[in-house]
């Protein structure tokens, strides 16, 4: 059984991967055929429909404010997602496994029940639809990617550096600022790459909360019902998706290193 696994399991992911990214991959092929129409044969070569992105206003405030929206959200989920790490990897209170379920809860509720429930508390609160909302939507659901890359971070962190830097008269928050916030910088960088990346990315969040203040995402979406601009929906979409796959591998990479760098501290310890 386990030999049969073992040859089999691979070809399996082989071909889970292809069915799942294969469709992908025709992004930005067709992104650069000179026909409108995207299918095969190609009638040609062409980077005409990037230059036009540079030439439409509405997709230039659009992206501007996916950058605010998303530089925004990825500091606020970063900070509370420092302090409920800390609080859950360091300290054992009533209710911890509770508090760090509620916290990953928008991974596993449908997206779109947390989106028409915030409409309502939104508008309940009176509050006018706008990116400061889209903000709010988006934090909700970044903070447990943050959490979860943040855990790794603090996970393993050995306490008698801290205690070495109160011995020496440090304050709670000097020792926090000057011994562990440079322990887990990586981390934290991590964080905010990877919020960064789904709040840019986000959608229905966006499409409920935004009011007349379009993200990238939503423009996409408006954009699709014209024939005439898929192939500009395309080239952007291939932007989007290179600059996702370098975002989220920094931040892979930097999460790695925050979790080598805090258990080989320990280990030393």
């Amino acid at each position: 059984m386990k030999r049969l696994l073992s040859r089999w399991l691979p070809a399996y992911a082989f071909l889970y991967i292809v069915f799942l990214y294969l469709p992908v991959m025709f992004l930005p092929i067709f992104s650069v055929n000179a026909s409108h129409v995207p299918k095969f044969p190609m009638t040609g070569f062409t980077w005409k429909w990037y230059e036009e992105l540079t030439r439409t206003p509405a997709l230039l405030d659009a992206a501007w404010n996916s950058l605010m929206v998303g530089v925004t959200a990825s500091i606020l989920a970063t900070i509370l997602g420092i302090c409920a790490a800390r609080a859950i990897t360091r300290y054992r209170f009533p209710g911890r496994t509770a508090a760090s379920g509620l916290i990953m809860a928008p991974l596993v509720l449908p997206e779109i029940i947390l989106a028409v429930s915030l409409l309502i508390v939104m508008l309940s609160l009176g509050l006018q639809l706008s990116l400061f909302t889209v903000v709010l939507g988006h934090v909700l659901i970044c903070i447990p990617y943050s959490v979860t890359v943040l855990n790794a971070g603090f996970e393993g962190f050995d306490r008698s550096l801290e205690e070495a830097s109160a011995d020496l008269g440090e304050t709670s928050f000097g020792t926090f600022r000057r011994v562990t916030l440079p322990m887990v910088a990586p981390a934290i960088i991590s964080s905010l790459l990877v919020s960064f990346t789904i709040s840019l990315d986000e959608f229905i969040m966006a499409f409920f909360l935004a009011g007349t203040d379009a993200t990238l995402p939503v423009y996409i979406w408006g954009q699709l019902r014209f024939a005439a601009k898929l192939p500009s929906v395309l080239a952007l979409g291939t932007l989007l998706l290179v600059g996702s796959f370098i975002l989220l591998t920094v931040a892979e990479v930097l999460r790695r290193r925050a979790e080598r760098r805090v258990h080989g501290v320990a280990a030393h310890a």
